[in-house]
């Protein structure tokens, strides 16, 4: 592989600016730049200079031995004081090396994948830790980046590289008499596997929203004070407020963090008959946001009933408490009052639902998943009914397993990586 480079931090005026340097060549480009080079994982101040001796800055250098390095390979980083005059500069005396070239977006990360420093699947966890917002999504994150999803994926391969063995010896032996019936052994692995893996899948759902964020949608009739409150929550004017009924026509969003969870509160239009076309619209759009929402709170007027019928997990609240000499469990977005309580209700309802998140957060997961319980249905009912198809039961899991392996980026994915590295920055 050719030697590349990048800015590993983020551009612009930092306190510290960060030059990678990876490959073949990083040692003896790095030599050209620093002089003598600390020894590996032993951090030096060194002085880099231009090809004709001019100083361009004074950097920290470390270096990482091949196979020791986020990448695999010979690496070098440069902790640069973090002007974009002296990062340009030195970008620029690299580039003009013979060998040496700019990183692609991702490419460091690839190179990890490609020398076996990295699954696939921690490289999307890799991806999501950068990209993450919430304490949620760290957590998630990071459990995917430190190989869970992988150490699963093995653990499941081998169960399932072991049923087809024993498949195989029946297979090898089809013409002599095998003295144990392994079919109640393979059955059982084949139960454990695709057991834990339906485990993985129900929890998907939860895990992706904790990845993309749950939407919360605002709903009752107009006036009810829905952009208000959203206003409230949101700390800020995100709606228009007006006494005119129907002032909201279309779903307004504003992005928050609650409880640690990402969250998308909705408001939508006043739900309600009309003969005004526009508004109609309006009021269907908030129909359908608020049925496809992971939660609704619903705001009824004192002694009214919601406008369609809420979900066990949905929330009912009493709208205008500031005007209501019985305000229990009434909510006001212009007083303040009760939203303390109604936010932790839905922090804790989201909280509650979060719980049930697997490892799994992409749909490529997903995908790859049910073709594999597919594969083990169709295996277990060909060696349950009849142990004569026995070649073609160790064919599905042979197509099991080869699943698993494109799970997490052993075989069969060149059609993803493009997608998947094309979300990374420069530096990574």
């Amino acid at each position: 592989m050719s030697t590349i480079f990048a800015q590993a931090t983020a551009a612009g005026k930092a306190g510290v600016s960060v030059v990678r340097i990876s490959g073949p060549q990083a040692f003896s480009a790095a030599h050209v730049l620093c002089g003598h080079l600390p020894s590996p994982r032993k951090a030096a101040l060194r002085d880099v200079r231009s090809a004709s001796g001019e100083k361009l800055d004074e950097a920290l250098v470390l270096c990482f031995a091949d196979k020791a390095s986020f990448t695999g390979e010979e690496t070098v980083e440069l902790q640069l004081h973090g002007s974009i005059a002296v990062v340009n500069a030195v970008l620029a005396e690299l580039g003009q090396q013979d060998g040496l070239r700019l990183a692609e977006p991702g490419e460091f990360t690839r190179r990890a994948l490609a020398n076996g420093r990295l699954d696939l699947a921690q490289v999307e966890g890799l991806a999501d830790l950068i990209a993450s917002e919430t304490e949620a999504q760290r957590q998630q994150a990071l459990r995917l980046f430190s190989g869970g999803l992988g150490d699963l994926a093995s653990a499941w391969r081998e169960r399932l590289i072991r049923a087809s063995a024993l498949l195989t010896v029946t297979i090898d032996f089809a013409d002599e008499d095998v003295p144990v019936d392994v079919s109640p052994e393979v059955l059982a692995l084949i139960d454990e596997v695709q057991t834990g893996m339906q485990a993985q899948l129900d929890g998907f759902g939860a895990a992706e929203r904790i990845r993309t964020g749950y939407e919360v949608a605002i709903v009752g009739p107009p006036n009810a004070g829905k952009s208000t409150l959203l206003n409230a929550l949101a700390g800020r004017d995100a709606a228009i407020t007006s006494e005119i009924a129907g002032t909201t026509r279309d779903v307004i969003e504003v992005r928050m963090e609650l409880g640690g969870l990402p969250v998308t509160l909705l408001d939508t239009a006043g739900l309600r008959e009309t003969d005004d076309v526009v508004e109609k619209i309006g009021v269907a759009r908030a129909m359908e946001r608020a049925r496809a929402a992971d939660l609704r709170v619903f705001l009824v007027e004192h002694g009214a009933v919601p406008e369609f019928t809420p979900l066990p997990d949905d929330i009912v609240i009493t709208a205008k408490g500031d005007l209501l000499s019985d305000d229990v469990g009434a909510v006001s977005g212009k007083t303040g009052q009760g939203l303390s309580q109604l936010t932790r209700q839905i922090a804790d309802t989201l909280s509650a639902k979060s719980a049930q998140a697997g490892l799994a957060t992409r749909e490529r997961h997903k995908a790859a998943m049910q073709r594999c319980i597919a594969s083990l249905v169709a295996a277990r009912q060909l060696i349950a009914s009849d142990f004569e198809s026995t070649d073609i039961a160790a064919e599905e899991l042979r197509i099991a397993y080869d699943t698993l392996n494109s799970l997490i980026g052993r075989v069969d994915v060149e059609h993803v990586l493009d997608e998947v590295f094309s979300s990374f920055c420069l530096g990574k």
